[in-house]
């Protein structure tokens, strides 16, 4: 004999489980997010401008190079990256030789290469016009020979982020509005299963808030458990990722991680509170032949 169902009966499981999905989906575009962005904030920093030096200059000459450089507002500030390395000419020819494979100084007699500072940048001059005018006024220090830098190459990188944060911002909204979708029309379906026991309880007069405010508070419940699963599971995808992928941990802003948890838990509630509220609403006005 099939089992009766009781008066009142929710599917909880159901909705929870929707409701996990939906938020792990999104939880995940914004776990790539984050990565992305730190992934190409390491780029930046890596990126140098070569500061070449006269080749008759002196060390204390090269100190107070070093001095000038250092106060420039541009220059990186650091305590993960050394944001100024000085080069020996003699370090550049071996850098050179190991790359290239040719002992370019056994074949001419002599070092042609100078001693330099390799700089490193702040983000917020990423740009080719701005390190147009960093090699500019690094030209301008007394001492200095040529500035160089990859020209192009922050434009092209700058593009490419853009490009790929334009991708994910996009594929999140797509993301974003089906799943709400498909989590509103399975919470429809659960206050469906309601809907006579919405109408007795309006013919022994309740109002409508109190008939709404076992159901909405039930949804924010079920928004927060849903949320909770879908915060454990990213943080359980991103330490078995960083555990079996080399490199990854350097990518890891746990401050930012922890953000993106509360933001998802506090989008579950969101989605559960404003879904069963809409749900019901639609109910409380229906007429009594409509609900059959």
């Amino acid at each position: 004999m099939p089992k009766k169902k009781k008066i009142g009966s929710y599917p909880n499981a159901m909705i929870v489980m929707s409701l996990t999905a939906a938020l792990f989906l999104i939880g995940f575009c914004g776990l790539l997010v984050i990565q992305s962005k730190k992934l190409v904030s390491i780029i930046r920093q890596n990126i140098e401008v070569r500061v070449f030096l006269n080749k008759e200059e002196t060390k204390a000459g090269q100190d107070s190079i070093l001095s000038v450089i250092n106060a420039k507002p541009y220059v990186l500030v650091s305590t993960e990256v050394k944001p100024i390395t000085f080069v020996s000419k003699e370090e550049a020819a071996k850098e050179f030789i190991e790359g290239t494979k040719e002992d370019f100084v056994t074949f001419l007699g002599e070092n042609p290469l100078r001693d330099s500072y390799r700089v490193k940048i702040q983000e917020d001059y990423f740009e080719e016009a701005k390190l147009q005018l960093i090699k500019k006024d690094l030209e301008k220090i007394k001492g200095v020979y040529e500035v160089v830098y990859q020209e192009d190459l922050a434009d092209n990188i700058n593009r490419n982020v853009t490009k790929i944060y334009v991708v994910l911002a996009s594929f999140a909204l797509i993301m974003l509005i089906i799943i709400v979708l498909l989590v509103n029309n399975t919470i429809k379906l659960a206050i469906y299963s309601q809907r006579f026991l919405i109408r007795s309880m309006q013919l022994v007069g309740a109002t409508n808030g109190f008939i709404q405010r076992p159901y909405v508070m039930r949804g924010a419940i079920q928004g927060l458990i849903g949320g909770v699963l879908a915060g454990a599971l990213l943080i359980g995808l991103q330490q078995l990722a960083v555990r079996n992928v080399e490199g990854l941990g350097m990518l890891q802003e746990y401050d930012k991680i922890i953000i993106l948890i509360g933001s998802v838990l506090a989008l579950g509630i969101l989605i559960g509170i404003s879904s069963t509220y809409q749900s019901l609403a639609r109910y409380l006005r229906m007429a009594l032949d409509d609900l059959y």
